[in-house]
């Protein structure tokens, strides 16, 4: 049977959702994020701030070097999870195979769908429709015969827009496809790719399962499988948190010992009560770091029973900051997370952290 997926991905979500409730900014150069002053990052930037070249993850103070008359909004999580969840609700409509990547992006199998609709095409349409009538928002929607494609289709046309990929069409698709579009191709991928002369799928093609298994491991195989549009992945129905975490980037670097361990018992306080909330305990902890030059690190230590006790944590976070160079250079971030946990009794809630 030839499978139907559909990918869904809101168009600037964040961003659009705070220019449909303000009349004022719409049409606006807007971006969703933190202070500028504090080190604050772009969350969300519209189309109108993306004409100046912003982008999510860039720096405030970079986008307002780019467009002094950037419009910045804090974020508010709370209204974007309601609105996400009504989402879900619509998708739910057509079908029960509904995987949530996050608050604005799903994945729906709608190989079968409860309105008995004869194609993905019409339902991708109908929900486009319903989205923007209900919601007054845009998505932009890939429809394909896996989920691989179906990602990569729904990037075709942005914004607002609808890109189909068909199963005999798969082949002409792939051969001119850049190789950065195919999931788990990351920098480090990419790079071994680039010294081998590798941009296009059809490149890719050329190597063998077991070249490309030498070169990357276990991805191999599914490297070769992607580069030729099979995918066979299903959708994921409750999945698990594997984590839970807090950070701060400070206002300026430091090595103050003091000022670092005040914050960092801070951002353990924030994971601390989400534990708590949600009932569970952990056993691995990592304190995560990133110094003055941009260098990232991680510190784990896994301990053999479960625990929520801030006292236990932190002690063990103090230990693993020892294990790096904070006696020899300065960080502008700090966070701690802890994983491993010892039951989900509460699924649903536990999505949406």
């Amino acid at each position: 049977m030839v499978r139907k997926f559909i990918h869904i991905d809101m168009d600037a979500f964040y961003a659009s959702v705070e220019q449909r409730d303000n009349p004022s900014i719409q049409g606006k150069p807007v971006i969703v994020g933190g202070n500028p002053e504090s080190r604050g990052v772009v969350s969300t930037a519209s189309y109108e701030a993306r004409k100046y070249g912003i982008k999510s993850a860039m720096a405030v103070k970079t986008a307002l070097q780019l467009y002094p008359k950037l419009i910045i909004i804090q974020p508010d999580f709370k209204k974007y999870i309601a609105i996400s969840k009504k989402l879900k609700s619509i998708y739910l409509e057509y079908t029960d195979l509904v995987e949530p990547l996050s608050l604005d992006e799903c994945y729906l199998d709608v190989t079968e769908n409860k309105k008995g609709i004869s194609t993905a095409t019409e339902i991708a349409i109908e929900l486009k429709k319903r989205i923007k009538k209900e919601l007054n928002l845009t998505a932009s929607v890939g429809v394909a015969p896996n989920k691989l494609l179906a990602k990569i289709a729904s990037e075709k046309n942005k914004p607002d827009g609808l890109f189909i990929i068909k199963p005999h069409q798969i082949n002409d698709f792939m051969k001119d496809l850049d190789v950065k579009s195919l999931w788990g191709v990351g920098k480090a991928t990419y790079k071994i790719l680039q010294e081998k002369n590798i941009k296009t799928c059809s490149a890719l093609q050329k190597l063998s399962i077991v070249e490309l298994i030498d070169n990357f491991g276990i991805y191999g195989e599914t490297l070769y499988n992607f580069a030729r549009g099979i995918d066979k992945r299903e959708i994921e129905l409750n999945q698990e948190v594997k984590s839970i975490g807090s950070e701060i980037t400070f206002p300026f670097d430091t090595n103050d010992i003091t000022f670092i361990k005040k914050n960092l018992y801070e951002q353990l306080e924030i994971v601390i009560n989400r534990l708590i909330k949600y009932k569970i305990k952990a056993k691995t902890i990592t304190v995560k770091m990133t110094y003055a030059d941009f260098k990232k690190i991680t510190r784990s230590k896994t301990i053999n029973y479960y625990t929520d006790d801030i006292k236990e944590i932190f002690k063990i976070s103090g230990l693993l900051l020892k294990k790096s160079e904070i006696n020899k250079k300065k960080i502008r971030l700090i966070g701690v997370s802890v994983r491993n946990f010892d039951s989900y009794k509460n699924r649903d809630q536990l999505e949406l952290l």
